[in-house]
Order: C-alpha cells, then structure tokens, then sequence
C-alpha cells in the first residue's frame, strides 16, 4: 500500500516566532503517534528550513524546500542549489509549481533541469503539474497534464517509488477556496497513474505516490482520500495552521484503518 502524504507548503507565511509556535504546537502531539503509513511533510522559507529539522527532530515530520536553483552553483544572487539542500540531509523539494511556473516564466524544461540537479543530489522531486480555469474550460486538461509529465520527465529514469512524487494541483483551485470534486480529482490522478505505467511500468505506476493540491483543508481530505489514485495532498492555507494539519493528519489516519 502507498503511503499517505500530508505536505504542507507554506510559501512565503511565518516568521521566526510564528515557525517555533508552529513547531511547539505540533511536536509533542506528533511524538505520541503511529502514524503508520502516513509521512507528514512541511516546506517553509529557505531560512527557517534548518531550525524546523531542529525542532522537529524528535517526530515523523520531514521538512521539505519549496524550490531549488536550475543551476549546480555559481554567480547566482539569491540561488539556493540542490548540493546545498542536500547538505543540510533534506530529503524532498517541491518543483514546478504553478506559482513558479506563472511568476517566473519556468517552462517544463526549466523544471525538468531542477528535478535532475534534486535526484543528482539524493533529494526526491515533488513535482508538481496542473492546468488553469481556461484550459479546464477549453477541455485540455489531459493534453496539458501529458504536455508537463512528458517535458518535465523526458529522459529522466525513474527506478522505484522513492525517486519522485507526484502532485496534481489545478491552478484554479488553488488560493481561491475552489476544489476540484473527488471525482475531477480522480479522473486526472488516473491519467498520471496511466502515464507512469505507459512510460515507465506498471509495478512502479502503483507505487509512485500522486498527491492532489487546490484548496485541500480538513472539510474536503476525507473525501479525496477515499479515491483510489489520490495519495495525500499538498496543502496551503490549511497547512499554516497547526490544529488543522494535525487534524489532516488524524483523518488521513483513519482513511486507513
């Protein structure tokens, strides 16, 4: 059985006192679990990424970059590189995601080139693909979804379930409190599930955690839970709040019982 993802990125909420409470609040609820098959996840700032492996060392919590540099090192004002997260034994960074693809004009290309520079470095990619309200509306969210898997894992060899993950975030339900039903949800997670199988095999198609991202919070997990190709999420707005991602977590235990 796959593992339960629970991720929580954060993007650019929280400062140092926010992040210590944050940490406080969850770490001694976390250290009194079997969580089993769930892996909670947690991606703040880059300056607060060695403080939260401080403070959450002692629970299952792994903390995760938001992002990584395209380029191995040099003259690169602001770039943080996959040597150095790995340097700091992270394990897992996000790449791809919407904001980074809209904000700073990142092709699958350029996403395709961090996610080499994270496995060259024994980090494992989170990556992240979706399709806006106007694809959606035009019905082209499964030529988008190929488009991004095919340009952002062209050539790339995948060799078990710990090389990557997988995330399905439709921009338009993101931020914006829309959700994409359990069923939309699904039928998009099938077409990646479908894809890895084609493109890679079958064996490793079912072992590759599919995570869904869009305005996921403790009102609408269960439900996404319940279908068989979603393995988690990766979370906001709801994430920022502790007694809520501890609740995400509980369902997501329960999900499997």
């Amino acid at each position: 059985m796959r593992k339960i993802v629970i991720a929580g990125n954060w993007k650019m909420y929280k400062d140092l006192e926010d992040v210590r409470a944050f940490c406080k609040a969850i770490a001694s609820s976390l250290k009194t679990i079997d969580l089993g098959k769930i892996l909670p996840i947690l991606a703040p700032a880059y300056p607060f990424l060695a403080l939260m492996q401080r403070e959450l060392s002692d629970t299952p919590v792994q903390v995760a970059a938001q992002d990584v540099s395209a380029h191995a090192e040099g003259a690169f004002t602001g770039e943080v590189s996959a040597a150095m997260l790995s340097s700091l034994g992270l394990e897992y960074s996000i790449v791809g995601h919407s904001e980074r693809r809209a904000m700073h004009n990142e092709s699958n290309e350029i996403v395709r080139e961090k996610l080499l520079l994270l496995m060259d470095n024994s980090l494992r990619p989170i990556l992240c693909v979706g399709e806006t309200l106007e694809q959606r509306d035009a019905d082209d969210t499964k030529k988008v979804i190929l488009e991004q898997l095919n340009g952002c894992l062209r050539n790339v060899s995948l060799y078990n379930a710990d090389d990557i993950m997988i995330a399905y975030e439709p921009v338009w339900a993101i931020g914006t409190g829309r959700t994409a039903t359990g069923e939309q949800a699904q039928e998009v997670h099938r077409i990646i599930r479908t894809w890895l199988m084609h493109s890679y095999n079958e064996a490793l198609a079912d072992e590759i955690p599919i995570l869904y991202g869009g305005s996921v919070k403790p009102d609408n997990i269960a439900g996404l839970l319940a279908m068989p190709d979603i393995d988690g999420g990766l979370i906001g707005g709801a994430s920022l709040k502790a007694d809520q991602y501890l609740q995400m977590i509980n369902i997501a235990l329960e999900s499997r019982k």
